[in-house]
């Protein structure tokens, strides 16, 4: 079983990871740890630098309770739920994990919600966690 874990740090993702890790834990799967930025010029070295350090925390903490786990970086110049939903299609992905924060409507409306594009584009299941 592979479980693909939509990871940007925040608390939400946090606890995305703690689930993924038992359902792979049960089932005997790997994770992937996965974030993704939109690229070009709209993030700065040290924004890409950050987000690899959080990938490798979550990833060392993966394999010290003995999870099978990669981690992903792209920037693709889609948006980040695109990335994720193409991503689990290349790599027959069996089970999606993201969090969801709180948005306002406002916010929501304006910037979209990366879990909502997900949810409703994904071919494989989605668990979601706030």
């Amino acid at each position: 079983m592979k479980v693909l874990i939509g990871y940007n740090g925040s608390t939400e993702a946090v606890v995305a990871v703690e689930l993924a890790a038992k359902y792979a834990k049960l089932f005997g799967g790997e994770v992937i740890l996965m974030t993704s930025t939109e690229g070009g010029g709209r993030e700065s070295a040290d924004e890409i630098h950050e987000a690899q350090a959080r990938l490798n925390d979550a990833q060392a903490d993966m394999e010290k309770n003995q999870i099978p786990c990669k981690v992903v970086q792209t920037a693709r110049g889609i948006s980040p739920g695109e990335d994720i939903v193409r991503f689990a299609n290349e790599n027959t992905v069996d089970l999606i994990v993201v969090g969801i924060e709180k948005k306002s409507r406002t916010r929501k409306l304006l910037l979209g919600s990366t879990a909502q594009y997900v949810i409703l584009r994904a071919s494989c299941p989605v668990l979601t966690v706030k």
